[in-house]
């Protein structure tokens, strides 16, 4: 299993930084990490969300990243297809995986705010549609002909799309999952996916099941094929420090008003059944019971959230491994934690947790 790190860029109001201090925090962080051996960072895009994440252009962020690391990979996840042109998204990634030389990764989804779709001037019953169309313009952008295509949203006719990816055919490829059938989703394109930070482990568990089985119904024993992933990745709230009681006192607070934030961003959807957003409504349920009492014990339970000593932050992410998730996306402190803490955090996980992986890997 390879360790990654997960950002939203939160400026929380407890903080005491501006955007401008997070946003160098947090590139600084990401200089460490590259010489720490996490694997990749990922960067979500949001909008309109503040305090919570103010990453509304994350594939700037990543290149600014690109000329500070050397090895890390740079996730630019999850682009939310429906909101933009897919041959920006492709001219955009390509030109990141230049700066990064090759070190581009890809994610896509639907997105999931109706604040977003109705400022976008998007619908979101369109959303499904306009997704598998988008992917299918920017896979063909990357090819070396030039772009023709008619479908029901888009329609082009010889567009020489520059720059061209670094990588082939393509940067990986990753898809947002949230509900049962967007693993059948992701098995069937052949992409990865990607376990966003509000889901309780135990539904995630029977989710890689069914991602799992669904590749072997669409793609049999076969190792993946050039462009194709079939790896499965979850994120989870972290903090690792020597008192693992030091961990819980340092972690209660951000991570409870991280958690109260991301729920408070999914309320909407939640709340009211939107157009093939039915699984989000379904969620609802176990909301209520976060909404009640959310708080760092329950978010240990429900194994969105890891806090302690290095040696019980290897058991929880053992645990993790060996049931099937191939990348767990660290959100060092929530996003809501001093620097100096995160630092000290990924530093103590990168000399006695990562190890324990690299060695199980070899």
């Amino acid at each position: 299993m390879k360790c990654d790190l997960f950002h939203e860029l939160s400026v929380p109001p407890f903080g005491g930084r501006s955007e401008a201090q997070v946003f160098t925090d947090t590139l600084e962080e990401l200089a460490l990490a590259d010489t720490l051996g996490f694997t990749t960072a990922w960067v979500v895009e949001h909008h309109f969300m503040p305090e919570y994440s103010h990453s509304s252009a994350p594939e700037m962020f990543l290149a600014a990243a690109s000329q500070r690391t050397r090895n890390l990979r740079l996730g630019h996840a999850i682009v939310p297809l429906p909101y933009h042109h897919p041959v920006r998204v492709a001219e955009r990634l390509a030109t990141l995986d230049i700066l990064s030389e090759g070190r581009a990764e890809f994610g896509f989804g639907r997105g999931f705010s109706p604040a977003e779709y109705a400022a976008f001037g998007v619908e979101m019953g369109d959303s499904r549609t306009l997704t598998e169309e988008a992917l299918d313009v920017v896979k063909r952008c990357f090819g070396a002909e030039p772009l023709s295509f008619r479908g029901r949203h888009f329609r082009f006719e010889g567009l020489d799309v520059v720059p061209r990816v670094v990588q082939q055919p393509h940067p990986p490829l990753w898809t947002a999952a949230v509900s049962p059938e967007s693993f059948d989703l992701a098995a069937r394109l052949g992409v990865g996916a990607l376990v966003g930070p509000f889901k309780p482990w135990f539904m995630v568990r029977e989710d890689i099941r069914r991602y799992r089985a669904a590749w072997q119904a669409h793609h049999g024993n076969t190792p993946p094929a050039p462009g194709q992933n079939n790896r499965l990745a979850m994120t989870v709230g972290i903090l690792c420090l020597e008192d693992g009681a030091r961990a819980r006192r340092e972690a209660k607070a951000p991570f409870e008003w991280f958690y109260r934030r991301l729920l408070g961003q999914t309320r909407p959807v939640l709340e009211k059944l939107y157009d093939s957003y039915e699984y989000y409504r379904r969620m609802g349920r176990f909301r209520g019971i976060m909404d009640r009492a959310v708080n760092l014990k329950l978010l240990d339970t429900l194994g969105m959230a890891v806090v302690g000593d290095p040696e019980h932050c290897a058991k929880r992410l053992e645990a993790l491994s060996t049931t099937g998730v191939d990348h767990v996306l660290c959100a060092f402190g929530a996003g809501a934690m001093d620097t100096g803490i995160v630092r000290e955090s990924m530093t103590l996980f990168a000399q006695e947790v990562l190890p324990r992986f690299a060695a199980a890997s070899d």
